[in-house]
């Protein structure tokens, strides 16, 4: 239990700014928020669909596995298909906050 107490302790010193992670916690929540209103492929999207709607990939990847599991990728964001339908899209490091969106 102590040590439990201590550990404890010692976490909750470590930051010395009572808001020192409060800052990416909130920018953190309104990246999600931002993402979740951009116009993206969402899960079950068919390939035709995708390609249809956002034009055609910047470089796609060869399957990989089995199921096979195959990767579109856009300027700013990369889908993943499993066979012809989206498993989900992922947005590339530094493009979560979408100037237009919203």
């Amino acid at each position: 239990m102590t040590r439990m107490v201590l550990v404890l302790l010692v976490a909750a010193t470590a930051n010395f700014s009572p808001t020192a992670g409060l800052n990416a916690d909130v920018l953190l929540i309104e990246e999600v928020r931002q993402a979740e209103r951009m116009q993206l492929p969402v899960n079950g999207m068919h390939k035709d669909d995708v390609q249809s709607r956002f034009g055609a990939p910047a470089q796609t990847h060869s399957p990989v596995g089995e199921p096979p599991i195959t990767r579109w990728d856009y300027q700013g964001w990369s889908v993943y298909f499993e066979y012809d339908l989206v498993l989900f899209t992922v947005l590339k490091k530094g493009q979560v906050i979408d100037k237009n969106a919203g």
